[in-house]
């Protein structure tokens, strides 16, 4: 019994096949790119570290919560937190270089500081010194105007003083020219 099996036309036809299917997809990655979404590099970034330490010694303030809020166009883009290190050192690297951050620094048994940096360059290093909290400031009490209280910076930030209480001395009439009698 003869077996004949037509090894050539088969042979042509699965090249054939493979031809069809294969080379169309390899063509169209050779294609113009198409439009969509293109891709820009995020912007160059500070690295920003700020160190905590005490007013009164200069020792460092662990585990103190550090805020870091980026201002973009005058909003706040929201709020991330880290912790100082045992050195009371804490890093940040993704502000971009020229925006500004506001800075609120929280720690237990100091006062809150808060301040805004703009950023310039790719570094910046900032030192905060915290102290210790002040009595409350009242406006009933006689204060020293020479020292800063209450968290006032300058004068103008300050409260009005009240207004001296008139004397109780009688009051003398004042005379104004629409008044004074007519002679006859």
């Amino acid at each position: 019994m003869k077996h004949v099996v037509p090894c050539g036309k088969l042979y042509r036809a699965l090249v054939l096949v493979f031809v069809a299917a294969v080379v169309p997809s390899l063509l169209s990655a050779q294609d113009a790119p198409r439009r969509g979404r293109k891709y820009t590099p995020p912007p160059p970034t500070a690295k920003i570290t700020v160190t905590v330490v005490k007013a009164t010694n200069g020792k460092p303030v662990e585990n103190a919560a550090v805020v870091f809020h980026p201002i973009k166009k005058g909003k706040d883009q929201g709020g991330l937190e880290l912790k100082t290190n045992e050195d009371g050192k804490v890093s940040i690297d993704i502000i971009p270089i020229g925006d500004i951050v506001r800075l609120q620094v929280i720690a237990d048994g100091f006062q809150t500081f808060g301040d805004d940096y703009e950023l310039p360059t790719d570094t910046k290093n900032i030192t905060v010194k915290l102290r210790h909290p002040d009595r409350q400031y009242s406006i009933y009490e006689k204060h020293d105007d020479s020292k800063e209280q209450g968290g006032a910076t300058s004068a103008s930030d300050r409260p009005a003083q009240p207004a001296q209480q008139p004397s109780q001395a009688t009051p003398q009439p004042v005379e104004s020219s629409d008044t004074k009698p007519q002679p006859n």
